[in-house]
């Protein structure tokens, strides 16, 4: 029951902060890296520590000189050995278990990553929420601000949303393209999760011993050959049965060496969680390399602009809105996606058309750069003043 109500509060983590009135300032592709992923790996953390808690993770087997809770913690704190050289004999007749054979002249394969496996599941979820706090703690509580009071499905009267709308005009015509700085910042912390999600598959693979990087493929193979013909590359990566090595003095104060089998029943979770965040990371990896790409053109081409804010303004007319983009710069782009996501759809409708007529009322320059970057240091936050004081995002 604790094990149910510790994933439990994990799983808490990702319902609970939709059922609030939380501002949207990213894209699901985001999400997936903060909420999702670093779910799955405290998740998965929280597993392998109760097991531990639970059960013995490691049990091994002496000639009997030796009291067995020595040997099991010599062994789990030091670290056991296979030999690769002996990983596709007979078992029964050969070897005793895959890679369990005759040492001598032999290379050994040692393991001792399992008792780091919690700590690191546990370093690897705190990495994926980085890029999210950098981005929370830039953007501070910017988007929730400005649209307070209308964000939603929230019902307000007719004439407190229209005032709400006018001082988000207000605002945006006051702080028009001023905000690359802000769009910067989004972009970095972006570019951040994907740059994070390469990261830790390297990272794995070196924690593995360098056996990560091909495991899921190898896996697949396996599941494809003749069952006669089949080795399973989990248990190669992932032992249930290794060897240990333990020396002690003899009555005559000689060196006595004692060889152990052990068996490490924490590597049947150890094989299935490994093999999950395989998958899962070369997915995570792949759609942040897409959003990645996709954020770059959004930069490059000011079409793909119109077709974004079309797809939410359906009744603006296509020259209207094209006029519109090459008024804005990206930051001032960014903010108005981030309001489409926020407000509903009558609202922001109304805006964008005030926004249409008076900008295209106003001067149009003759050659605009969407491009070009206004200085960093000007401020990226809205005025307090003018949405009735400033909200701290929790």
């Amino acid at each position: 029951m604790a094990v149910f109500g510790m994933v439990s509060a994990v799983s808490s983590f990702i319902k609970i902060r939709y059922l609030l009135d939380k501002a949207i300032i990213d894209n699901m592709v985001f999400r997936c890296h903060y909420r999702i992923t670093t779910a799955i790996l405290f998740t998965c953390c929280i597993i392998v520590t109760a097991n531990n808690l639970i059960g013995d993770p490691i049990s091994c087997i002496n000639d009997g000189s030796i009291p067995m809770h020595v040997i099991n913690t010599f062994c789990w704190i030091t670290y056991t050995f296979t030999i690769p050289g002996q990983q596709h004999r007979q078992i029964g007749t050969d070897v005793a278990g895959p890679g369990l054979g005759n040492e001598y002249g032999q290379e050994k394969r040692y393991h001792s990553y399992y008792q780091w496996v919690p700590f690191v599941l546990f370093f690897q979820g705190l990495m994926f929420y980085v890029p999210h706090w950098i981005w929370k703690n830039m953007e501070d509580g910017k988007i929730r601000m400005i649209t307070d009071g209308l964000r939603g499905m929230v019902s307000v009267p007719e004439d407190y949303r229209k005032e709400r709308q006018d001082r988000i005009i207000k605002y945006f015509m006051e702080s028009l393209n001023s905000h690359n700085g802000y769009s910067f910042a989004y972009f970095f912390c972006e570019l951040l999760n994907f740059i994070n999600v390469i990261v830790n598959i390297f990272m794995v693979d070196k924690f593995l011993g360098g056996a990560f990087m091909s495991y899921g493929t190898d896996v697949l193979k396996f599941s494809n050959m003749d069952q006669d013909m089949r080795y399973d590359p989990m248990i190669e990566i992932f032992p249930r049965l290794t060897k240990c090595t333990f020396r002690k003095f003899g009555p005559s104060g000689s060196i006595q060496k004692h060889d152990t089998l052990c068996v490490l029943a924490l590597n049947i979770l150890n094989e299935k969680i490994y093999i999950f965040l395989w998958f899962w990371f070369i997915i995570l990896a792949t759609i942040s390399g897409v959003a990645v790409l996709y954020s770059l053109v959004v930069i490059m081409m000011p079409t793909t602009r119109e077709t974004i804010i079309k797809r939410s303004y359906r009744s603006g007319q296509r020259k209207e809105i094209a006029g519109l983009v090459r008024r804005l710069e990206i930051g001032d782009f960014l903010i108005l996606h981030f309001l489409s996501q926020n407000l509903t759809t009558r609202s922001y409708g109304d805006m964008l058309h005030q926004l249409c007529g008076l900008l295209g009322a106003s001067r149009t320059p003759s050659a605009p750069s969407t491009l070009e970057m206004n200085p960093i240091s000007h401020s990226i936050y809205p005025p307090a003043e003018l949405f009735g004081g400033k909200e701290t995002e929790t």
